[in-house]
């Protein structure tokens, strides 16, 4: 079975981050998607990076993606928060004060899975972070951790294997239907 790249060409990126990077306060601030250098730097492909056209990427503040990067379908990265102080209508406490924002990191080779939320405190999200699917991620993981849940906590950890663990894993028996 012939297996194709799953990383974005240039071309097919600009579209997807045409379609996923939003700037819904843009007249608070306006940020950037920032790729670093390194996703361009991989041979034989144009990036190494696979971005949903269907996520949201809120650029209220600017957000910065490094290499190897899987940001999936559904999945919404917010840099900005309401103010939720007082007892003042809140609608009225945006108009008057906007909403606050900052920007936010995250690392090489994160998996930010189907429909998962990246809340605003989370300013950075270290390399090798993976956040199940449909989680609500309210607190900064450590390097390698695996998170999941609402609200999103530590479930697992990612560890080196050698190439008979991983072949072992690859040829177990898979359930198949008739």
């Amino acid at each position: 079975m012939e297996r194709r790249p799953t990383t974005l060409s240039r071309d097919q990126l600009d579209y997807v981050l045409g379609e996923a990077v939003r700037y819904p306060h843009k007249h608070v601030h306006k940020g950037e998607l920032r790729l670093t250098p390194e996703v361009f730097t991989t041979p034989g492909r144009e990036t190494n990076i696979l971005v949903s056209r269907f996520a949201l990427i809120d650029c209220t503040g600017t957000i910065e993606l490094g290499p190897w990067c899987n940001i999936s379908a559904r999945c919404r990265i917010y840099t900005h928060d309401h103010i939720h102080l007082g007892t003042q209508p809140l609608l009225a406490l945006e108009e008057e004060h906007g909403v606050i924002w900052q920007d936010k990191k995250i690392g090489a080779d994160v998996w930010i899975h189907d429909g998962s939320i990246i809340l605003y405190q989370v300013t950075h999200i270290p390399d090798g972070v993976v956040i199940g699917a449909g989680s609500v991620l309210t607190k900064i993981p450590g390097p390698y951790e695996i998170w999941a849940g609402n609200p999103a906590r530590k479930v697992g950890r990612r560890k080196e294997i050698d190439e008979k663990t991983l072949d072992d894993y690859l040829q177990r028996e898979r359930f198949s239907l008739d």
